[in-house]
């Protein structure tokens, strides 16, 4: 290793440790107010107490399987077991060296932001240190893994209108705490929504925060484009990509929502086979996506055994819509051939408003969630919901996922499209 590199990365990890990666942090507070709200005040909230819970020394964790990739490729994220408590967790692990200053730069804003949040529904950072040359980020292990993991494995074809709407609710309640804070998300989808053993709902993937406060004031739009976004761009909004003067807002993340709605009923991401250049003209044209079900697709689709292209709705070429049959080979019901409510449809829409002037904020969707979709169809859900959803996803304990406890890499296979879990981060 060159002087040059040794002195730079030197340069690094004590940038790194100014976090104060390995020290307690007293208990957080409630959120502030929007309008209260500057970069001085955000800086000086108090800090969560669940970082003192676990030490910051590697050789506290025993790691177990891998789960998960990302971050280009940089970062590996472990099944871990805690030895203190012999508690599991999630272990990622970011590999230093490999990383250029700017990715490092990226990183400290996501552990400057995960100090300042402190909400139920965002995932918290139990510990962050430094171990070699590698930075370790320790959060609680989520045993249903993430909602895309859910679709991936179970449920190909989407998940049910009283799941996907108490989900969202917890997502909406995050999101709402996040813009209360000052920022905005710019990552929400359904791989970064975590569901735990209780049924609770998390929203991660901080990295792609951005601070809307500048010299303790609150702008009113930014232009920034989201770093090593590639992979989320048929979940940005229009006025995101689009990247002219008129910037965008907190309202770019209730368009992201109404995508990630539709990629938990419909089984499949809108947009996602599509070339940049034309997903950008479609959505810059107002090509909405839908709900697929038995209002929006005609009915002579509904009743062939393998669909046209799903293109017209929204989704990619190549995502058509396939009869499934059944393990004697008889064809099964066709997997639209259902109807989600009108609230529902209206949700999303009012979501992928083209003009984010006509989109609801977080708290009519949230509303809307609470006194119309959930209330006529289900009045027990706001007292029961964490149940609720553990009796649905209940299961999906298979044998793979009890692999991950047991630490048997051996006998899962965890690669993408093996049908294993496999967390992408």
């Amino acid at each position: 290793m060159s002087f040059l590199r040794w002195v730079s990365e030197k340069f690094i990890v004590e940038g790194l440790r100014e976090f104060e990666l390995f020290g307690e942090q007293p208990p957080g507070d409630s959120r502030r107010k929007t309008n209260e709200a500057s970069s001085e005040s955000i800086a000086s909230s108090p800090k969560r107490d669940t970082m003192s819970n676990f030490l910051p020394d590697s050789s506290c964790y025993e790691l177990l399987t891998i789960i998960g990739r990302g971050f280009e490729d940089l970062m590996v994220v472990n099944l871990a077991r805690y030895k203190p408590t012999g508690e599991y967790v999630t272990v990622r692990r970011v590999n230093l060296e490999a990383c250029t200053n700017e990715m490092v730069t990226f990183l400290q804003g996501e552990l400057h932001v995960s100090k300042l949040f402190n909400h139920p529904n965002i995932v918290p950072y139990k510990a962050t240190f430094i171990a070699d040359n590698e930075l370790w980020v320790v959060t609680s292990f989520m045993a249903y893994g993430s909602a895309k993991d859910l679709i991936c494995t179970h449920f190909m074809d989407g998940m049910s209108e009283l799941a996907i709407a108490y989900i969202l609710q917890g997502v909406l309640k995050a999101l709402d705490y996040i813009h209360h804070m000052g920022y905005v998300h710019r990552s929400v989808k359904a791989s970064h929504i975590l569901i735990s053993v209780d049924g609770k709902v998390y929203l991660s993937g901080l990295r792609s925060n951005l601070s809307m406060i500048n010299h303790g004031q609150r702008l009113k739009v930014v232009h920034d484009f989201p770093k090593y976004s590639i992979k989320v761009l048929p979940w940005l909004s229009p006025e995101v990509l689009q990247q002219n003067l008129q910037g965008y807002d907190a309202k770019s993340d209730i368009y992201s929502i109404g995508i990630t709605a539709c990629e938990l009923a419909n089984g499949h991401v809108p947009f996602k086979d599509m070339p940049s250049t034309q997903m950008l003209l479609e959505k810059l044209n107002g090509t909405v996506p839908c709900l697929l079900d038995t209002t929006t697709i005609p009915a002579d689709e509904l009743t062939m055994k393998t669909s046209r292209s799903s293109a017209n709705y929204g989704m990619g070429e190549s995502m058509a819509i396939s009869n499934v049959r059944a393990a004697n080979g008889e064809p099964t019901l066709h997997p639209y051939l259902r109807t989600f409510s009108t609230y529902f449809h209206n949700f999303v829409e009012q979501c992928l408003q083209r003009n984010p002037d006509f989109r609801s904020s977080v708290a009519l969707l949230k509303h809307s969630l609470n006194s119309c979709a959930l209330s006529p169809q289900s009045p027990i859900l706001k007292e029961r919901g964490p149940r609720i959803l553990v009796a649905f996803l209940g299961w999906c304990q298979t044998w793979s996922s009890w692999m991950w406890m047991t630490g048997n890499s051996r006998k899962t296979d965890t690669r993408p499209g093996s049908g294993g879990a496999f967390w992408t981060l």
